[in-house]
């Protein structure tokens, strides 16, 4: 049977654009994991690059822009396009905005995950914290009083965890715990708000943390973690 060109090009699969974008960004993604690209480098010019990889300079373009916007590349106008420095804080905020833009009832499963992730960086900051950082948060707990106000409180809140966070090692893991912070805010705060009693307990809770830590008991700092984000977590599903 004899087809003509344009019979054969209708009978012929096209890919979407959508499909072809995904196959350029898998090739640049293949390059950097590989190693032949690494942090800092520059890639060649578009259309050197687009011949490298079998691409057109159309879906080279929207997987370079896809990129830039994960953070994985950096689009410098008049200069070129570089790899970033691929450092975990700066893949992360793609996912921290993702996180930050959840404003309905998903607050309870940010919390369930603050429940996984931040008992384990309590456990590891208690085999890597240094005495002094120990002994500065321990002056930072001091920092709230009876007469301090909803917002003192909460950033108090927010810094202790974020130091026990940092003080774990793992710059991954700190990332993530510190994206939690956004969403589960608001939580907080009505709790602190609404639940009479809420910030005493906080701060006890905070204080056994930070003694199982200087006490070097890494088990004993995970269990009080996630007794005292259970705690909040609890009190949310009552009221929602």
């Amino acid at each position: 049977m004899h087809t003509d060109a344009k019979t054969s090009d209708l009978l012929t699969p096209k890919r979407s654009g959508v499909a072809v974008t995904d196959e350029a960004i898998e090739k640049i993604k293949e390059m950097i994991v590989s190693g032949q690209w690494r942090p800092g480098d520059r890639l060649p010019k578009e259309a050197d690059l687009a011949a490298q990889l079998g691409l057109s300079r159309n879906s080279l373009r929207e997987a370079v822009r896809a990129l830039s916007q994960l953070r994985i590349l950096d689009v410098r106008q008049g200069d070129g396009t570089y790899v970033t420095s691929l450092k975990p804080q700066l893949l992360l905020d793609a996912v921290s905005f993702a996180v930050e833009v959840h404003r309905d009832g998903s607050v309870l499963e940010f919390f369930e995950v603050r429940r996984v992730l931040e008992p384990a960086a309590a456990a590891m900051a208690a085999t890597r914290m240094p005495e002094e950082e120990i002994e500065l948060l321990r002056a930072h707990l001091l920092q709230v009083r009876p007469d301090s106000s909803v917002d003192e409180l909460v950033a108090n809140d927010l810094e202790f965890h974020k130091r026990i966070a940092e003080a774990s090692g793992n710059s991954v893991l700190c990332s993530l715990i510190n994206g939690l912070a956004s969403p589960t805010l608001r939580g907080r705060i009505w709790r602190g708000v609404n639940d009479e009693g809420s910030w005493e307990r906080t701060q006890s809770e905070h204080r056994a943390i930070l003694d199982a830590i200087a006490a070097r008991q890494p088990d004993v700092a995970r269990a009080w973690v996630a007794v005292h984000i259970a705690g909040v977590e609890q009190w949310l599903r009552k009221v929602l």
